[in-house]
């Protein structure tokens, strides 16, 4: 059985299934083992992680007495909480005025009219390759001590978010596509379109959306300083290690700095987007509102995409798995409201998640409906009851008469599926 506990109740014996929290808040390279060294035990709750997951059918289970969190009631709270979210959601559509019908043709280069999903892609996926030249660049500079080029960066981020405006799904999630080798830049990239959607869902004025794109852009320079033997260890980072890691906000706000011109909103997300509401973040512990908006922003958008991006070390999260296990570390991470508005700006279930239908059949998002948080465009292309794949079908959840709808979130890895981007962006390159 899982429980959900406290790292202070954590004691040698126990069945380490998972922490609740990022693997950017702890050196540990894997779960999923029985806790036997004290000094394992001691750099646990050293780190920022407070709470774990632990298999009591595996290992120990909980003193009598101590306070704990079973998986069932965890998830009856989390999707409580994704309900009152598309309720509000759906309020929320009521009172606005309906948006502009799309244009019949495709909109031209350059243009910010939507575009369809299909179209935006293609569109998406040469931006992220430009893009990903270009944040390697500034890296390679940084690393050399040279002054970063702001002024190309602008221009960057005005092309990202142009395609967020013209379809917001599509080069967030094409970003999330990464390789090992690539994900320090397309990270970067992804960042920014994130930051660009969440500004706009909360209304920033636009001049503020771009520099949030700048924000996500720039938030994780810092890392150039950062030896790559270590930046790209594939193992557990050691103490000195997981130390030169969490100097990155310190030395990236430096960085900009001696570029000169660049926004506060830059240097504040730059500096603090690994802040954490209960205080327990870097570099400065700040806490609550002590942390301006923009990092506030910047540490939802940094660890959704981490999260959800391979690394050498962890294969990442289904997108709405990511979406779940974010909201179930809760207030002490990120900002309440800011979270909703993210998860409304990607979606309960972003593209690429993987879905179990009320037929048994499984699909994989390939796009949002518009106003139903619960009821994106899905690829079905698996049936339960067979055990077989079946012609993929798309199928819109949000559309009138439509008697299916999403069940559950399913993971690829237990399936064994390795195609779920082709199924919903079509061969890349």
């Amino acid at each position: 059985m899982l429980k959900r506990i406290s790292v202070r109740d954590l004691s040698l014996g126990m069945y380490l299934h998972q922490f609740c929290g990022s693997w950017m808040d702890h050196p540990f390279w894997r779960t999923g083992f029985v806790l036997k060294d004290p000094k394992d035990l001691a750099r646990i709750r050293d780190t920022a992680i407070r709470e774990v997951w632990i298999d009591t059918s595996r290992g120990l289970g909980v003193a009598r007495g101590v306070a704990g969190v079973s998986r069932e009631e965890a998830d009856s709270q989390i999707d409580s909480q994704f309900a009152e979210m598309a309720e509000a959601a759906a309020e929320e559509a009521l009172e606005r005025p309906p948006a502009p019908s799309p244009a019949p043709a495709a909109a031209p280069a350059g243009s910010t009219l939507p575009t369809s999903m299909e179209a935006e892609l293609r569109a998406a996926a040469l931006i992220c390759h430009r893009a990903r030249e270009a944040v390697a660049s500034m890296f390679a500079e940084a690393r050399l001590g040279r002054a970063v080029d702001a002024s190309g960066a602008r221009d960057l981020v005005n092309e990202i978010a142009d395609s967020v405006t013209r379809n917001p799904s599509a080069l967030i999630s094409l970003a999330r596509l990464k390789t090992a080798d690539d994900y320090t830049y397309l990270h970067s990239v992804a960042v920014c379109a994130l930051m660009v959607a969440l500004a706009r869902q909360v209304r920033l004025p636009e001049d503020d959306v771009r520099q949030a794109g700048m924000a996500g852009l720039m938030h994780d320079l810092g890392k150039a300083a950062i030896p790559l033997e270590v930046l790209n260890k594939p193992g557990k980072l050691t103490d000195e290690e997981f130390a030169i890691v969490r100097e990155h906000p310190v030395q990236g706000h430096a960085m900009l700095q001696e570029v000169g011109g660049v926004s506060a909103l830059v240097l504040e997300a730059c500096l603090h987007h690994h802040e954490k509401m209960d205080g327990t973040g870097y570099p400065h512990r700040q806490q609550g509102e002590g942390i301006s908006r923009i990092a506030r922003m910047a540490a939802i958008c940094d660890v959704y995409d981490a999260i959800t991006s391979d690394r050498p070390y962890k294969r990442g999260w289904d997108p709405a798995e990511s979406v779940r296990r974010m909201a179930e570390w809760g207030p002490a991470h990120f900002d309440p409201l800011l979270f909703q508005a993210f998860v409304k700006s990607i979606g309960i279930y972003p593209v690429g998640s993987l879905v179990r239908l009320t037929s048994g059949r499984l699909g994989v998002v390939m796009k949002q409906s518009g106003q139903v948080l619960t009821a994106p465009y899905v690829n079905v292309f698996f049936s339960t009851k067979s055990g077989l794949r079946i012609t993929p079908e798309p199928v819109n959840l949000a559309a009138p008469g439509c008697n299916e709808r999403i069940v559950a979130r399913e993971d690829p890895a237990s399936w064994g599926f390795t195609d779920l981007s082709v199924l919903w962006a079509g061969p890349q390159g």
